[in-house]
């Protein structure tokens, strides 16, 4: 089985920033891509940010320039630099990942971790 377990939630003000961190372990054995996805209240997930292994990132609109997503392959984590945060950021945001996990098995597989609660207010 594969596990995600993210950090670096929290409360913070109009206009600062939180680093989340999203660590994949068990059985791996590439990822594919990994990403970010936010809910809101009484609203759909959504995505926020993903990037593929190589490296290749894409971003919603309401968070390009103040979002930076990135990650370490060889630690199988990702990160999610937000700046500028804004109070329709505030949501629990999730982090998902889409892997293989053994050379054998041709499927590849979506995971999600069980989220982090974020919240901007002053």
């Amino acid at each position: 089985q594969v596990q995600l377990v993210e950090s670096g939630g929290g409360l913070v003000q109009p206009g600062g920033s939180l680093r989340l961190s999203c660590a994949a372990s068990g059985s791996i054995f590439s990822i594919i891509f990994m990403g970010w996805y936010r809910q809101a209240p009484g609203k759909q997930r959504e995505l926020v940010a993903t990037i593929t292994s190589g490296g290749s990132t894409n971003y919603a609109d309401s968070v390009k320039g103040r979002f930076t997503i990135s990650a370490d392959n060889a630690k199988n984590m990702v990160y999610l630099q937000m700046n500028s945060l804004k109070p329709e950021d505030t949501a629990v945001y999730y982090c998902n990942t889409r892997l293989k996990r053994s050379i054998s098995d041709g499927s590849s597989y979506i995971y999600w971790g069980q989220g982090t609660q974020v919240t901007v207010s002053s």
